[in-house]
């Protein structure tokens, strides 16, 4: 445009940029003394809480469409910031309108820091960091081998206070994350939720190490928060998108409370988290009590979200604890080997029992899979190496931990999430839990 041509009103105003008070969490019922079901509001929609949200690392959860993943009641989706700075980019999704419209999602979108793989990739270990890190053996906690590697691995990831350099699994280009470059991978992704850069300790590490890593996550967080308020004001032209800040702290006591003192607490220019993630590697059986711990010191008006669990006691355990969303691969990743879950426990498809069951993989299941196609077919399918098996069971296991949390949901609403965990966990496991 010219100036002879320029609009004599002058040029627009521009944009006021997006705010928090644009989403919200309301707290609509509670039972026990932390369990409790809400409202979490986002600009792509609202999620019902508790709430399990399925991962689509590449944009994708494998094998299945994601107009598949919102008939089977998936309320949000979580996508790696690690893997899509890496393929196909973020400035590329940026360009596609962000994540959702780029995957042709509707609804609310998350999107984790990249720091989980930066720092397991980086070590050549698998996800299940506390007992493979110790090698099956009891992890050790008062002392550990600060820089172990996997077996036959080399270390890809080196962390210095600044942030962490690493080589790209997919090719061994060497990349730089810091909390600034993974604030401005996430803000390009353009995901309703993002969470702080971390560092991922193990049950390996010693204690020191334990304690460095937490101060460094702590001041790590603090850049987030700045470099959030920065792109936030800078990016106008996109909603608001939510920072939730990341719990570490291993198995200690003190070192959970602290860091979630300090996180909830922490406020950088008018800014604070708007949500937490409790993070890192703890053993199974400590699960509620460390949840426990964070939640009492968490502000109890803000969403906290349980990074990387789907087991079926492990969800009633942390909604007891005081958790409210979570996410996790293994419903899909064991999918694609056969293995399936039921009202009955997890079965493996691949047995002979199968072969001949003309019924669906579980009767009490209300999935597309099972009220389309029987377990034969499937055992079929799986036998004949056809991908229509990774598909049709996928879409039985989301759907059935997602029918799961929320029929948890629905009896924290009416009361009866002590009988409902009694019953499902009996029928699960042979016995309550």
């Amino acid at each position: 445009m010219t100036a002879q041509s320029a609009d004599p009103a002058g040029p627009a105003h521009p944009a006021a940029p997006p705010s928090p008070s644009d989403v919200g969490f309301e707290i609509v019922a509670r039972q026990g003394r932390r369990a409790r079901a809400g409202i979490l509001t986002t600009p792509h929609g609202v999620i019902e809480t508790p709430a399990f949200v399925p991962v689509g690392t590449k944009a994708t959860v494998k094998s299945v469409l994601p107009e598949s993943m919102s008939e089977l009641g998936a309320q949000a989706l979580l996508a790696n910031a690690y893997h899509l700075y890496l393929q196909p980019g973020h400035e590329l999704v940026d360009e596609a309108g962000g994540l959702g419209a780029f995957m042709n999602w509707p609804g609310p979108t998350f999107t984790d820091s990249g720091g989980f793989q930066v720092m397991s990739l980086g070590a050549g270990f698998k996800k299940v960091l506390s007992s493979e890190f110790s090698g099956g053996e009891k992890a050790r906690t008062a002392s550990g081998e600060d820089d172990d590697v996997a077996a036959g691995k080399e270390r890809l990831a080196h962390v210095d206070d600044d942030g962490v350099s690493f080589r790209s699994f997919l090719n061994g280009d060497v990349h730089r994350f810091t909390p600034e470059v993974s604030m401005q991978i996430q803000h390009g992704l353009g995901a309703d939720i993002m969470f702080a850069f971390d560092e991922l300790t193990t049950l390996m590490n010693s204690r020191a190490y334990q304690e460095q890593a937490l101060e460094r996550t702590r001041r790590w967080a603090l850049r987030c928060l700045a470099e959030h308020a920065r792109l936030t004001a800078e990016r106008t032209h996109r909603p608001y998108q939510q920072l939730w800040g990341v719990i570490q702290g291993a198995q200690y006591e003190d070192l959970r409370r602290t860091a979630a003192r300090d996180l909830g607490a922490m406020e950088v220019d008018g800014w604070s988290f708007d949500g937490f993630g409790i993070g890192g590697a703890l053993e199974k059986e400590n699960l509620g009590t460390i949840v426990g711990w964070v939640c009492e010191e968490l502000p109890e008006a803000k969403p906290r979200h349980l990074l990387g669990i789907s087991e079926v006691d492990d969800l009633f355990v942390a909604i007891a604890a005081g958790a409210d969303t979570f996410d996790c691969v293994s419903p899909s990743r064991v999918a694609r080997n056969s293995a399936v879950y039921t009202a009955g426990g997890r079965v493996n498809l691949t047995g002979s029992r199968y072969r001949r069951q003309f019924a669906p993989i579980d009767e009490t299941c209300d999935c597309y899979t099972c009220t389309h196609y029987t377990a034969a077919y499937v055992h079929h399918l799986f036998k004949a190496k056809e991908m229509l098996s990774s598909t049709l069971c996928t879409i039985h296991n989301e759907r059935f931990v997602v029918r799961l949390v929320d029929r948890i949901r629905a009896a924290l609403h009416s009361g009866d999430f002590d009988a409902l965990r009694e019953e499902t966990t009996g029928a699960y496991y042979g016995s309550p839990r």
